[in-house]
């Protein structure tokens, strides 16, 4: 009895292990695209409009599957001296930019 308890206790923290890191994901991933709009020059509150609320949809998307989160950090905390277009998200943001 005590192992099948120690089973569901072990399945239970497996669980909660990973909706946390799928949480912190989520949270790296928008602070990071609303660090993006900042730095490029929008208005982080684009992510929040109503209006755009299907192109943001997408934006949080490619956001949270992109597979250049570290040269994004760098990007974000000026360590890296280039243009954001390793961004999936850079010709959409460009797009907002004129049109804002």
């Amino acid at each position: 009895m005590s192992q099948i308890v120690a089973a569901v206790g072990m399945t239970i923290v497996v669980v909660m292990l990973i909706f946390t890191y799928g949480r912190y994901l989520a949270v790296s991933s928008e602070r990071r695209m609303l660090t993006m709009l900042d730095s490029i020059g929008l208005d982080p509150d684009i992510a929040s409009n109503s209006e755009l609320e299907s192109i943001m949809s997408d934006v949080r998307k490619r956001c949270k599957s992109c597979t250049t989160e570290d040269v994004c950090e760098r990007w974000l905390t000026c360590n890296e001296k280039r243009d954001n277009d390793f961004c999936p998200n850079s010709k959409v943001f460009e797009a907002l930019k004129k049109y804002s």
